[in-house]
């Protein structure tokens, strides 16, 4: 564990000042067989829950699977590549949203979704969680599987577990479990036009 703080230390670093949590929290695919305990299971979909969304029409849903059984149906379809490494958490969830409102289509739906996802890692992040985010499903077998109406759309998989040793991952990725960097905030705030940068 102290090398893997080591690491987003070495690889991450704020220009501003933000809270650590933020640069320490990463997607790793080396997960314990280590059961959550619900009740630090559903503070994450908590914080999820209060996330902003549009009219407030909270569109997100999550479908979790942990007992043997459900997680089975999920790693039905989810794609080979992923299920390599995401075989050991201890609990999966599938976020999907609404697509539609009583007054007609949710073009927010999607952002809204990702918003609570958002909260979902950053709490799980402050209890001690690792979370990492995965697309590599097949969304008709999910649909199939889960009985998931045809209103809702399917994202990702959020994978949520305890931090595993990088060693019981297949070698090819191995080298790729370490914290990543990211743009750097000029390249991503502009102000006033578009690409026009208001860091120098």
């Amino acid at each position: 564990m102290v090398q893997t703080k080591t690491k987003v230390e070495n690889n991450r670093k704020a220009d501003y000042p933000i809270d650590p949590l933020f640069i320490n929290r990463w997607s790793p695919r080396a997960f314990l067989e280590k059961e959550v305990p619900e009740e630090v299971l559903l503070s994450v979909f908590e914080a999820a829950r209060w996330a902003p969304s549009g009219f407030n029409n909270q569109p997100w849903r999550f479908i979790l699977a942990r007992t043997k059984e459900n997680l089975e149906l999920f790693h039905s379809f989810i794609l080979p590549g992923n299920l390599s490494w995401c075989k050991t958490a201890p609990a999966l969830a599938l976020i999907v949203s609404e697509t539609e409102t009583e007054q007609g289509p949710n073009p927010y739906h999607e952002f809204d979704a990702g918003t609570a996802s958002g909260y979902l890692e950053i709490q799980a992040a402050k209890q001690g969680l690792s979370t990492h985010v995965m697309g590599g499903i097949d969304r008709e077998k999910a649909r199939e599987v889960l009985q998931i109406p045809e209103k809702f759309a399917i994202h990702s998989v959020i994978v949520i577990g305890y931090l595993g040793e990088k060693d019981t991952l297949p070698e090819n990725l191995q080298e790729r479990e370490q914290p990543n960097s990211r743009r750097p905030l000029n390249e991503i705030l502009f102000e006033g036009k578009f690409n026009q940068t208001l860091i120098k």
